[in-house]
């Protein structure tokens, strides 16, 4: 069962106090991260003239940006909140590859990561425009699609690498961008490897799942989006509160997760756990929001590392609202640092 230390009935001093100290244990907690790494690659222009050939944009090339993305960017926020992360995932032997993996911060181990001949790393390409002295907006995306993983040797090596990853591990962190790396019974042989060690801490596993949330069983959380949710049960949500209650209980009880937080963007995020009432937490900050891209990531990063330093699910969600918060005013793939969830709470907490 999930731990219930903190629960939404709590002061406020007493759950700013918690809070701050989940975000001290974040430093000692080594969480394993295995999924699709992608390369967010972002190509900065400056707006030149408009184009004699067709009604087009001329831009003036700046630079090249690569940054982990999908599970690589799950790994970077584990590391950012201070965490160690063990990423395990599949790249290629490509210039884009090499640059993703110099990309990755301090504090995410990379010997999980297994080099595959010919393979193809998903590229998200969004190129961005601006003036000198203006901010640089998308104005277009371009994706390249991952190379298909059918060689039973290079699954293999991944299940390898995610066993040996798993040794002394205090949480694991599953994304799952439907490249085919992650399946159903890839993280349920994780889940049996990780009750084998019999450690004293229970070690929480949580996925992310674009698009097959619900062939994953019995583990400690998953983090839908809202349109995720929609997408899964077939059916819209809306406003309507009586839709999102139903939906984060069929959730709850077709995964048999011990809780489910679906997140919502603007409108915060909504805690669903068997037995209690459903708690709503909206976003921290303001709805000026200048990028969403990963946030998904940040949220399940610091969901996975609050529960793995001993945080109820609440807590886990609470603190996730400062980090998606903190995330969504950055441009580009970005992380959040534990000392600006910190700050974050001394703020709301004080004001």
């Amino acid at each position: 069962m999930l731990p219930g230390s903190i629960h939404s009935a709590s002061g406020d001093a007493e759950l700013k106090a918690r809070l701050l100290g989940l975000v001290d244990d974040f430093r000692s907690r080594q969480v394993v991260v295995v999924g699709d790494l992608i390369a967010d690659e972002f190509v900065f222009g400056r707006l030149s003239r408009i184009s004699r050939e067709a009604p087009v944009l001329i831009l003036e090339y700046d630079r090249t940006t690569i940054l982990p993305g999908g599970a690589g960017n799950a790994a970077a926020n584990v590391a950012a909140l201070g965490g160690i992360s063990r990423i395990v995932g599949v790249l290629g032997h490509e210039a884009v590859d090499r640059r993703l993996l110099r990309a990755f911060p301090k504090g995410v181990e990379r010997a999980g990561v297994v080099r595959v001949k010919n393979y193809h790393t998903p590229i998200k390409t969004r190129i961005l425009a601006g003036g000198l002295h203006s901010a640089r907006q998308q104005i277009v995306r371009i994706d390249r699609e991952a190379s298909a993983l059918d060689d039973p040797g290079t699954r293999t090596d991944i299940e390898r690498a995610a066993t040996k990853a798993l040794v002394g591990c205090d949480a694991v962190l599953v994304s799952d961008y439907g490249s085919g790396l992650v399946t159903p019974s890839f993280v349920a042989a994780l889940k049996r490897s990780v009750a084998k060690r019999g450690r004293r801490r229970r070690v929480p596993i949580l996925v992310d799942s674009r698009y097959q949330l619900l062939r994953y069983r019995g583990l400690t959380a998953c983090t839908p989006n809202e349109s995720e949710a929609e997408a899964m049960l077939g059916r819209s949500i809306g406003d309507d509160p009586r839709r999102l209650e139903r939906a984060g209980r069929e959730i709850l009880k077709r995964t048999g997760d011990e809780g489910v937080v679906l997140t919502r963007g603007s409108r915060g995020m909504s805690v669903f756990v068997p037995g209690q009432r459903t708690t709503h937490l909206p976003i921290y900050g303001t709805n000026e929001v200048a990028d969403v891209t990963g946030a998904g990531d940040t949220v399940i990063a610091t969901l996975t590392l609050a529960l793995s330093a001993g945080g109820s699910l609440y807590e886990a969600a609470r603190l996730a609202t400062y980090a998606s918060g903190l995330v969504v005013m950055k441009r580009g793939t970005s992380t959040v640092a534990g000392d600006e969830i910190r700050e974050a709470i001394t703020a709301d907490t004080e004001g």
